[in-house]
């Protein structure tokens, strides 16, 4: 005879598990991204971010500069008529302008009257001065097609033969050549600190994953004690700061293109005006093209996995 059961009212209700004392409890994940040395790091990232990316867009004006003047120099040359004892300047002028519009792929040609001529004295030797005692040489400006470099060798062969000792062809090489130099010397500074703010950047990054190891120093403790490998809480550290980078990164890289456009927009402004105009042609324009904005969008994705890199090395080496 089976013997009645109590009803399932009238069982005792098993004993709930208890909860884990308040001072056992961890809500917050291993590595923090909210704490007060998270959101330092994360300004610290946007800091140097901001200045990388200010300085590659400064690079990038000052290496349009250069290109936009070698451009312009590469499209001309002069021919340089000296005054000579016994012949005259007028008459040589003529000839060698006639000489040169003769040669093939010479598109134009303008000849500096003897006032042009010393009006280009005038930045050396100041204003008010008469200058028509001295020898100033007469100049002769031949403008380039764009698209093709004629043979100035035969040119100047041909300036020499007619008129020897008083017609000379200047090519501009040398300045090409300093503008060249300059162009690539500030693409290197630009480089150059740009690289030295993500050595920074990684240095920063190196002490606050130090700090926050030393921190967590029991947690990992426990995780090694329940089996957890080196490879695992290094995940867990590179993704906290991965986020803290991209944070920090995109903030930096978003100021410093709302400053080159700011740049740009004042630039239009400026050449409104003749001042404006002689400080763009000096200077350039103050605004870079897409490949500079894509330059500030790079080093900011730069500075982010340069973070989570940085600090997945410095676990594993700690954890050694």
């Amino acid at each position: 005879m089976n013997e009645a059961r109590p009803p399932a009212s009238s069982r005792p209700a098993e004993a709930a598990e208890p909860p884990l004392p308040a001072n056992l409890r961890r809500n917050a994940p291993l590595v923090p991204t909210d704490s007060a040395a998270s959101r330092a790091l994360a300004a610290v990232i946007a800091i140097l971010t901001f200045l990388a990316a200010l300085c590659a867009g400064a690079a990038e004006i000052a290496v349009s500069s250069a290109g936009q003047w070698q451009g312009s120099v590469a499209q001309e040359v002069t021919i340089q008529v000296r005054p000579s004892a016994g012949r005259d300047i007028e008459a040589d002028v003529k000839r060698a302008e006639a000489i040169a519009r003769a040669h093939t792929g010479i598109v134009g040609a303008r000849v500096f009257s003897k006032t042009e001529s010393e009006r280009l004295l005038e930045p050396w030797l100041g204003s008010g001065l008469d200058l028509s005692d001295l020898p100033v040489p007469r100049l002769i400006a031949l403008t380039l097609p764009p698209d093709a470099r004629p043979d100035l060798a035969t040119l100047r062969s041909a300036l020499t033969e007619a008129l020897p000792g008083v017609a000379s062809l200047d090519d501009h090489a040398l300045w090409l050549q300093r503008l060249s130099v300059m162009a690539n010397t500030l693409a290197g500074i630009g480089i150059g600190v740009v690289a030295l703010v993500l050595i920074a950047t990684g240095l920063a990054v190196v002490f606050a994953t130090r700090g926050a190891m030393a921190g967590n120093r029991e947690v990992v403790e426990v995780l090694h004690f329940v089996g957890a490998d080196d490879a695992y809480i290094a995940k867990a550290f590179q993704s906290r700061f991965f986020r803290l980078g991209l944070r920090g990164g995109a903030l930096g890289a978003g100021a410093a293109l709302l400053v080159c456009g700011a740049a740009g927009l004042a630039a239009r402004m400026w050449r409104s005006g003749p001042a404006g105009e002689e400080i763009a042609a000096l200077f350039g324009t103050f605004q870079i093209g897409w490949q500079g904005y894509a330059v500030i969008v790079m080093i900011g994705a730069i500075a982010s996995v340069v973070t989570a890199l940085v600090s997945r090395v410095t676990v594993r080496h700690f954890l050694r």
